[in-house]
């Protein structure tokens, strides 16, 4: 209890006290003692029969608080709220998206915030918490799609030690030796208008790897690319750069040690971490059995919406191979000059699902997501 709470009671107290006293040694009568004070008599021998009882404590206030509330929120489901904000910080938002996803328990935002300022923990890590206008980074959007897609590359380690009868791992490309301790590499791509991503896990980190991601992505999104933005990695250098190039694509790197520069996709390895690799408890599920979601909730994340003056994808047939033509419209890019790659027809937007987590405790990689566009 507050120090000045608790002398605030202390005084009434002593007020109560002096009343009782008032009736014994000044008056003599409890009727004359209640006309002056402006209390009841019932109030008066309540506080007398409590000081009787209890002495000096019992004059103090006690909780008005019902015996029972049939709308109070249960006990295990305010462990829940408890357990999530200790361990993985999450928000009211959060809280309530994951309890209704994961364990079907329908709670609103603000009896989360309730309980959380009732507990102490309404307050937010330092790293968090409100910062001034001046001292945040400018936040942008590209208006159009295509404009500019960050790529960046994200460091995973599969749950627990996979049998050898055990279905592999969906990684593409020549799984890591067993001689070495098991790594693997979450390429993700995300589109700087629309927040369409698009991710991969290999086994390798290298410009070879990075040249076959790209071409992967090229052929998953649903229009025209025509800037790469990457950071200073050693598998986007010249190999890379130049590959991008061929294809009729601006390749840009960000400053040195500057990752808010690339901070959409940087945001979406962070929600991948705290909100899939992280729960991960080294039990490993063939399948969440969670039914896809509609589309304007991509992942069941509050936020997941498309932007509202973003016109619909279209959604045209997949061309066929000879539709693809090379038209002699050459781009220039520094010194180099390069053949544009047009597609007639654009690719159909891919079907968005739940992410599911496989045997070896890695998400199915051939799937498109879209991320948060408030990132």
């Amino acid at each position: 209890m507050p120090t000045s709470v608790r002398m605030q009671q202390d005084r009434q107290a002593q007020r109560r006290l002096a009343v009782l006293r008032h009736a014994e040694k000044v008056t003599g009568n409890v009727s004359l003692t209640c006309r002056y004070y402006g209390i009841s008599r019932n109030c008066f021998y309540k506080w007398q029969r409590r000081y009787q009882e209890e002495g000096l404590e019992g004059l103090r206030d006690r909780s008005s608080r019902p015996h029972h509330c049939p709308h109070a929120t249960q006990a295990d489901i305010v462990n829940k709220i408890v357990y999530l904000r200790q361990n993985y910080d999450f928000g009211p938002m959060k809280i309530k998206m994951y309890l209704k996803r994961y364990h079907d328990i329908d709670i609103a935002c603000s009896a989360v915030y309730r309980i959380l300022k009732k507990l102490g923990m309404n307050r937010l890590p330092a790293s968090q918490r409100y910062k001034r206008h001046d001292k945040r980074y400018t936040r942008y959007e590209k208006q159009l799609p295509g404009n500019r897609v960050q790529i960046d590359v994200k460091f995973i380690e599969p749950v627990g030690v996979p049998d050898k009868t055990s279905t592999p791992a969906p990684v593409t490309g020549q799984p890591p030796k067993a001689s070495r301790r098991a790594k693997y590499y979450q390429f993700t791509a995300i589109d700087d208008c629309t927040r369409l991503r698009v991710l991969r896990i290999y086994p390798r980190c290298d410009q070879k790897t990075a040249i076959q991601f790209l071409d992967y992505l090229l052929e998953r999104l649903p229009f025209r690319v025509e800037v790469i933005q990457t950071d200073n990695g050693a598998e986007f250098q010249s190999a890379f750069h130049w590959h991008v190039l061929d294809k009729g694509i601006a390749h840009t790197y960000i400053k040195p040690a500057s990752p808010h520069l690339n901070g959409k996709v940087e945001r979406s390895h962070r929600i991948h971490a705290e909100e899939f690799y992280r729960m991960l408890a080294g039990i490993v599920i063939d399948d969440t059995g969670v039914p896809p979601l509609p589309e304007t909730v991509v992942d069941g994340r509050p936020g997941t919406e498309l932007p509202r003056h973003l016109p619909p994808l279209p959604t045209r047939p997949e061309p066929p191979d000879h539709a693809l033509e090379l038209l002699p419209q050459p781009l220039r890019h520094g010194s180099v000059r390069t053949n544009r790659q047009v597609r007639p027809y654009e690719l159909p937007l891919p079907s968005v699902s739940c992410l599911r987590v496989t045997q070896s405790g890695l998400p199915d990689s051939g799937r498109a997501t879209r991320a948060n566009p408030t990132d």
